[in-house]
């Protein structure tokens, strides 16, 4: 368990359990309203569990503050193997604790946490100045393909493993999902 301080606020960075559900899902409608599940990176996450060893919250005297899931994803690439990767996403805060630094501890510890397991790949849709914060970097346009539209000065990639996207570029598929 890490603990972390942002700001006179007091916290510690757990993995989710399953009774965290309610809470978790509140703070994302909170954060990204009724309609999250339409937008393009959902498809990505339709029949398809969260990697659990990287499904964290941000808690406080019981009460979930934040969010942070990962989700595996394939680049397909053509005539090559497709390579494993993580979508990071999403992550929340309660709103009246935005900016206080939880969402930042979640991604470093997330990211921390996903490096040890050995993934080489992150990927996410989300604003650059924010996640550049954790090394995070935007993607030529046309690098990679999501399965709907995405804004591309938001599709933002992030190497574990120094040259992991060395020549990588492909469609960003659900594992859930075989294409012929």
């Amino acid at each position: 368990m890490k603990t972390a301080e942002a700001t006179a606020l007091s916290y510690a960075i757990e993995p989710q359990a399953d009774a965290d559900l309610p809470a978790v899902e509140a703070i994302l409608d909170l954060a990204f309203g009724p309609d999250r599940h339409q937008k393009t990176a959902y498809r990505l996450r339709d029949n398809v569990e969260p990697v659990q060893a990287l499904s964290l919250v941000a808690r406080q005297d019981g009460k979930v503050l934040g969010t942070l899931r990962f989700w595996p994803i394939l680049i397909r690439r053509a005539g090559a193997a497709d390579v494993p990767a993580l979508m990071l996403g999403p992550i929340a805060v309660l709103p009246e604790l935005k900016g206080r630094g939880i969402g930042i501890s979640l991604m470093r510890e997330g990211l921390a946490r996903a490096q040890a397991l050995g993934h080489r790949i992150v990927i996410l849709v989300g604003d650059y100045p924010y996640y550049s914060r954790v090394g995070f970097q935007h993607t030529e346009h046309g690098r990679f393909i999501m399965p709907g539209w995405v804004d591309l000065d938001r599709l933002l990639a992030l190497e574990l493993v120094s040259g992991a996207l060395e020549g990588i570029s492909g469609h960003i598929v659900s594992v859930a999902k075989t294409f012929k």
